[in-house]
């Protein structure tokens, strides 16, 4: 009979969460996520199988984190519009820190079906809860009607991950907060 699990499996994923994000999936070993997770090696394997099992469990889990967190920014405001501009505040806010989403795209691009799959879907969800804010903006006035809604959510999310990787390259809030602003202007 098996033993029962002695930790808590959302906080261990939320520690491999947080290895991932600082070196990758490539830069992480397997003591570092142990050393992380609070537990043992041999309960790594048998919760959660392999590394990369563990790094699309931890992809998922941090992915439907930040599109919550977005679709919040999204909903908040007395307009649409407001609520679009909340969104990219937070990613200003934190784009110095890493980001899985942004880094999992860029270390594996579309070359792991699964992990392809994971981002593919967090995508379409945050596509989805973006145009229709634009679809709002656009009743209150405050959005081009010329604007294809679909193409501003690919033109926002393309500028997020674009403000995050300028945060973690060093940018300055003032300018990171430029880039969100012309985003917002090109929607005029």
């Amino acid at each position: 009979m098996a033993r029962p699990r002695e930790f808590d499996t959302d906080a261990a994923v939320d520690g491999a969460i947080a290895v991932f994000r600082e070196h990758g999936f490539e830069g992480t070993s397997a003591q570092m996520l142990v050393d992380a997770m609070r537990i043992g090696r041999q309960s790594l394997y048998a919760a959660f199988g392999d590394k990369w099992q563990l790094y699309c469990s931890a992809a998922r889990r941090y992915g439907m984190g930040e599109c919550a967190k977005h679709f919040d920014a999204l909903r908040s405001g007395a307009r649409a519009i407001d609520g679009i501009y909340a969104m990219l505040r937070r990613v200003v806010k934190t784009a110095d820190q890493p980001c899985l989403g942004v880094s999992s795209i860029y270390e594996f691009g579309a070359a792991r079906p699964d992990l392809k799959e994971i981002n593919a879907l967090l995508a379409r969800s945050l596509r989805g809860a973006i145009a229709a804010r634009v679809r709002d903006a656009q009743r209150e006035g405050d959005v081009a009607t010329s604007l294809d809604p679909k193409a501003i959510a690919e033109f926002l999310i393309a500028n997020i991950a674009g403000i995050r990787v300028a945060g973690r390259g060093g940018a300055d809030r003032a300018t990171l907060t430029g880039l969100a602003d012309m985003a917002l202007r090109a929607l005029r």
